[in-house]
């Protein structure tokens, strides 16, 4: 009895001193939740497979049956497949089409900050035969839907591996550093299109569709790197607000004949083509985007001679937010015709609209194109549609928060009755991935508190198997003394409501007067406030809140989840009225008797870096400290399509981009001021901070700063998180 009373008290004192600190939190990474490695639904839509650790360390593709869990089969294992005598490593990896064959890729490369080069593997299931695709590290290794031909980009040019050949073909020759890309997009597609690979395999593997960049004329930008005697220096083409773009070019690449055709699509024009995407084996869509943004066109190009047919037109008095559409070619009995699901935000809530071809008219004819298509809206209501996941059985699945603009719950509408279901109904924010036929879907849910669960839900949200609950984690979660976290909401004096989650220090005592960090990041068509895990920067609230601050976030006006005019607010003139939101937030909570007006601070990364920025010179009235993290303190320093869209260009809005840019009002700066940089930060330049600095300098306004060398716009590696947040959290602790 006496062991058991001693046993007993041992377990309280482990629950009583488990706490939370720096170490655990930005190094060890202890309380990091699981995922489930190399999961993939198959095409039968009823079985997955996912990599499994084998006793010797190597790792098997395994497939599982959906409704029983049970192992069908062991795909291909590392140890079966050798390189220089050596289980091959798995970094990714993608199936043929009829899953015989596999792209294995490993020793990932960046090239640009979400894209890289590796050494590709193209493995066949069936005779257990590698082969190296290219001898060096490529781009992009993409199986041909049949199966024959691996598409890939080498050194800004497209290629081909003929399997059955056992060659490589050279699609394009012209390719260049700093001047001509095929096969791939530049610098600012890449980040502000969020899109990397510039080809696609048309549907019967006979065609290759691809970008041709010409960026010669764009400025260049470069950064020094650092090393042990002389910096290399590194140059990219990046083109700031206001700047030549890229001249975009698409192609069609006929395999047969070894000959590309150009799409006519006016590349002469200062414009965006942001999308390419198969309608079947003779059709291709392409998405074009003037350089304002606020008119959206979809052509349909032929692949004989490339003529582009114009198909659907949208306008907008602010901008167009680019996503996937989804055209399908309808076989009807008048013809071949197209039908196209997409999000737009034409009638103030991002709803799903249908449009068909009327295939007895021509696209040509430009009248008879508009008097005669259908353009109908599937879905009406005051809320946002977050992601549409496709159409099954005469039902369209999508996400989105219409009760609650902090969570995701996953909805199906039926096309012919109007009639919207919700599916998921756990709290929290979902994502979803439906399997090939529909019959079941994979569910990653978490909240604010609780970290990601991955479950297989069949259509009507029923949980079939589970894949990873983090169990261990929310058990080690709970033996932490944590602070209260709540959602909530306020009106400004503009009479807006503002969202917000707050998170009060454990054992909180209203009785007495607390400190407050505002977290900030306030882009357009973000939300902060997210019922869902956000993984080390929650525990680092947390970790603040055990100091004795309070910690809150709010979506100021801009945020998404609110519908059109909500978001598009802060049109020509970011930083205006998220400024003065929190502004309106630091005056909210000053009033309550719990919270020191005086010990108010803030912190931001990047567009929150600005926020920040912004906070503590117009808003130093309200703000005692404030921390900003690679912050834009000027827009016209970063990229055009981002900026433009949002701002249009420099020389049309010059006093929308200088009254509420922070390096035009650092003589407000009344409090404390730390401005954090990576110097090889290849999104917000590094010339961000310098410019801030010289500025501070000239006008002889205190501040601080610290800067980390070799690092990007995540500031990362090694120990780096651990000492960036020692920084940030110390510096609010002596002056807060």
């Amino acid at each position: 009895m006496k062991q058991l009373f001693i046993l007993l008290l041992f377990a309280v004192s482990l629950q009583v001193n488990a706490q939370l600190t720096l170490e655990n939190i930005w190094n060890s990474r202890e309380y990091s939740p699981k995922s489930v490695q190399g999961f993939q639904s198959m095409a039968d839509g009823i079985s997955y497979c996912k990599l499994d650790q084998n006793a010797d360390k190597s790792l098997s593709c395994n497939r599982y049956d959906i409704a029983t869990g049970n192992k069908i089969t062991s795909l291909f294992s590392t140890d079966k497949i050798l390189v220089d005598g050596k289980p091959i490593g798995i970094e990714g990896f993608t199936f043929s089409t009829n899953e015989k064959k596999v792209v294995i890729t490993n020793g990932f490369e960046q090239v640009y900050r979400h894209s890289g080069k590796s050494n590709s593997y193209l493995y066949d299931i069936v005779s257990n035969k590698l082969t190296q695709i290219s001898n060096q590290k490529i781009m992009y290794a993409t199986l041909s839907p049949d199966g024959t031909k691996v598409a890939y980009v080498s050194d800004n040019n497209l290629y081909y591996y003929d399997l059955a050949k056992n060659k490589d073909i050279q699609v394009t020759k012209d390719g260049k550093k700093n001047a001509i890309i095929n096969g791939g997009v530049d610098w600012v597609y890449e980040e502000e299109f969020s899109m990397s690979k510039g080809f696609e395999w048309s549907p019967d593997g006979q065609h290759l569709a691809y970008y041709r960049f010409d960026e010669s004329k764009v400025p260049e930008f470069g950064m020094d790197i650092y090393g042990p005697l002389y910096p290399t220096r590194e140059t990219w083409k990046y083109p700031k607000a206001g700047q030549p773009n890229s001249v975009v070019d698409v192609y069609i690449y006929k395999v047969a004949k070894k000959k590309s055709v150009k799409c006519i699509t006016g590349s002469e024009n200062d414009q965006y083509l942001p999308r390419i995407c198969w309608v079947n084996e003779n059709r291709l869509s392409i998405q074009r985007l003037n350089r304002h943004q606020n008119k959206l066109e979809v052509l349909l190009a032929d692949v004989e001679k490339g003529a582009c047919n114009l198909f659907y037109t949208e306008d907008n008095k602010y901008y167009v937010e680019v996503n996937d559409l989804n055209i399908n070619s309808l076989d009807r009995k008048e013809g071949a015709g197209n039908a196209m699901y997409y999000l737009s935000e034409k009638k103030g809530y991002n709803q799903l609209w249908y449009k068909m071809e009327d295939v007895s008219y021509t696209l040509a004819d430009h009248n008879n194109l508009i008097k005669n298509n259908k353009d109908v809206a599937v879905t009406t209501g005051a809320w946002d549609i977050d992601q549409y996941l496709g159409i099954h059985n005469g039902k369209a699945y999508f996400t989105t928060g219409m009760n609650k603009p902090s969570e995701r719950q996953l909805y199906s509408v039926d096309l012919g009755t109007k009639e919207i279901l919700q599916i998921t109904t756990e709290p929290g924010w979902h994502t979803i991935s439906f399997t090939s036929n529909y019959s079941y879907f994979t569910d990653n849910y978490s909240t604010l508190t609780a970290p990601p669960i991955t479950v297989i839900k069949n259509l009507e949200g029923k949980v079939v198997r589970s894949l990873e609950n983090n169990e261990a984690l929310n058990t080690k979660l709970m033996n932490l003394n944590l602070g209260k976290v709540d959602f909530g909401s306020f009106m400004s004096t503009e009479n807006v409501r503002l969202d917000y989650w707050r998170i009060l220090p454990p054992n909180f005592d209203s009785t007495k007067q607390y400190p407050v960090i505002f977290f900030v990041y306030g882009g357009p068509g973000y939300q902060t406030v997210k019922n869902q895990w956000a993984g080390a920067n929650y525990l680092w609230y947390q970790y603040m809140a055990a100091k004795g601050y309070i910690i809150i976030s709010i979506d100021n006006r801009g945020s998404g989840g609110r519908g059109e005019e909500f978001k598009k607010m802060t049109y020509l003139q970011l930083g205006k009225y998220e400024t003065m939101d929190y502004i309106e937030a630091a005056k909210y909570f000053g009033s309550k008797a719990y919270i020191n007006k005086n010990r108010i601070g803030i912190f931001g990364w990047s567009y929150g870096g600005f926020m920040a920025s912004n906070c503590i010179t117009l808003g130093a009235d309200y703000f005692k400290t404030a921390v900003a993290v690679a912050p834009v303190t000027n827009w016209r320093y970063y990229d055009n399509i981002y900026t433009e869209r949002y701002m249009r260009t420099p020389q049309e809005n010059a006093d929308g981009y200088d009254l509420n840019s922070p390096i035009n009002h650092v003589e407000k700066i009344k409090g404390n001021y730390l401005l954090i940089h990576g110097t090889a930060d290849d999104n917000v330049h590094f010339q961000n901070a310098v410019e801030m600095v010289r500025t501070m300098n000239e006008k002889n306004i205190p501040y601080d700063a610290a800067y980390y060398p070799n690092t990007n716009h995540g500031i990362r590696g090694g120990k780096i998180r651990l000492h960036l947040f020692s920084k940030i959290s110390s510096y609010f602790e002596k002056n807060l």
